[in-house]
C-alpha cells in the first residue's frame, strides 16, 4: 500500500507579514497595558504581577506575547523576573522615568502637583543654563532656526496641538545652541517631558498666544549675546509655562472626576 504524503504549504508573504504586524500589534498592547497599570498604581512596588494564565483572562494575550512585554518593562526598570518568584514591581528609584512610555503612562492619568513640579524642575535644571550658553555660542544659522520657529508658534498660537511642534523645536533648537555635544544630546533625551508639557497646557483657556512674547524675549536675549538676559527670559517662560500647566492639569482633573462614575 503506498502512502501519499501531503506537504503543508508555506504561508503567502502577505500572510506572514499579517502575522506579525498582528503579533507586534498584541505585544505593544501588553506593553501599554501594564506599565500603564503599574506607573498609574495599580500594580504597587513590591507586588508580584499575576502568572501568565491570570494573565491571559486580564489582557487576552498569549505566553509568549506576555513573556515579551515582560522584558520591555523590565527594561524601563519597572518589573523583575526571577525563578520561582514571578514577576514582581521594582521599587519606584529603579524605574527610568525618562523613558518615553514611562513618562507617557505617568502624565495620562490623574495629575497632582507633585507631578507638574517634577516636571518643571528637569526643565529648571536644563533650560536656563542652555540658554546661557547658547547666547555666547549660537550660529547665525541657528539663531534663523530660532527665528523660524518662532514664525510657525506665531501662526499657530491659537491651535495647541499644531503650535507644540515648533515650540518643540524652539526649545530643543536652544539646547543644541550651546556648542556642548552632551547637553545637545538633551534634546532627544528630554523631548517627550517638553512634548508632555505642552499638551498639559493645551486646557488652559487663554491658549498659547500669551506665551509668544516670552519666547519672543528669550529668542532676543540670545541674538543679542546676552547670556544673563537669556538665563533670565527663560526662567520667566517656565514660570508662566507651569502656571498654564497647573491650569490645565486642574481642568482636566475636573473632567476625569465629573465622568467617573458615581458610587
Amino acid at each position: 500500500m503506498s502512502v501519499s504524503v501531503r506537504y503543508a504549504r508555506p504561508p503567502s508573504a502577505g500572510a506572514s507579514v499579517g502575522f506579525q504586524s498582528a503579533n507586534n500589534s498584541l505585544h505593544a498592547a501588553a506593553v501599554e497595558q501594564i506599565g500603564s497599570w503599574i506607573v498609574q498604581g495599580r500594580f504597587l512596588p513590591g507586588e508580584v504581577l499575576p502568572n501568565a494564565d491570570d494573565s491571559k483572562d486580564m489582557i487576552g494575550v498569549s505566553r509568549s506575547v506576555l513573556r515579551e512585554a515582560i522584558k520591555v518593562l523590565a527594561g524601563k526598570g519597572l518589573v523583575e523576573s526571577r525563578p520561582k518568584t514571578g514577576t514582581r514591581v521594582r521599587p519606584r528609584s529603579d524605574w527610568n522615568f525618562l523613558d518615553p512610555d514611562v513618562l507617557s503612562w505617568r502624565y495620562s492619568g490623574a495629575i497632582n502637583p507633585d507631578d507638574v513640579r517634577a516636571l518643571f524642575e528637569l526643565r529648571r535644571a536644563i533650560e536656563p543654563m542652555s540658554a546661557m550658553l547658547a547666547a555666547q555660542r549660537a550660529t547665525p544659522e541657528q539663531i534663523a532656526e530660532l527665528e523660524a520657529a518662532l514664525v510657525e508658534m506665531e501662526e499657530f498660537g491659537d491651535d495647541g496641538d499644531r503650535f507644540a511642534e515648533p515650540d518643540l523645536v524652539f526649545h530643543q533648537t536652544i539646547l543644541r545652541m550651546t556648542g556642548n555635544e552632551l547637553m545637545g544630546s538633551l534634546a532627544a533625551l528630554i523631548e517627550t517631558a517638553l512634548v508632555m508639557s505642552f499638551r498639559l497646557s493645551n486646557d488652559n483657556p487663554q491658549g498659547q498666544r500669551p506665551s509668544l512674547p516670552l519666547h519672543r524675549e528669550v529668542a532676543r536675549k540670545i541674538a543679542a549675546g546676552d547670556a544673563v538676559g537669556a538665563h533670565q527670559a527663560i526662567l520667566v517662560l517656565l514660570d508662566h509655562a507651569e502656571e498654564d500647566v497647573r491650569r490645565g492639569v486642574e481642568s482636566r482633573n475636573l473632567r476625569r472626576g465629573s465622568q467617573e462614575p458615581k458610587p
